[in-house]
């Protein structure tokens, strides 16, 4: 199985949370915007050669929208307007359906969609 790592996954796997430690085993996938907001929060949480570090780890396997990403992405953001979903999240897992991966996150609000592999903290 592969998976796409939303922000939340990735910032759990930099801190080392072990619930994430069983993914770390499979081929994992994100795109620029999420590695944009990861590095972000590394930055203001830790310092800037941690969140180099971990930019740089997870760089390698990055998925690049297309249009039609996009337009899904924002239709999802409508149909689920009650629910408090960034666009950088919509579009994260409209990448992992549109791909055949698994949408890895410990988000709440992914919680009970359908491609989603949830994880408590």
């Amino acid at each position: 199985m592969s998976y796409f790592l939303d922000t939340y996954a990735m910032i759990e796997i930099a801190k080392g949370n072990k619930k994430f430690e069983p993914f770390l085993d499979h081929d994992l996938y994100t795109s620029l915007y999420n590695l944009y907001e990861f590095y972000f929060v590394l930055l203001r949480d830790f310092n800037e050669t941690i969140a180099q570090e971990f930019f740089y780890q997870f760089k390698r396997h990055l998925i690049n929208p297309n249009n039609e990403n996009i337009f899904k992405a924002s239709e999802f953001k409508i149909k689920n307007r009650g629910k408090r979903l960034s666009y950088v999240d919509c579009l994260g897992y409209i990448l992992a359906l549109d791909n055949g991966l698994k949408f890895l996150t410990g988000d709440k609000e992914f919680e009970n969609l359908e491609n989603v592999e949830f994880v408590k903290k």
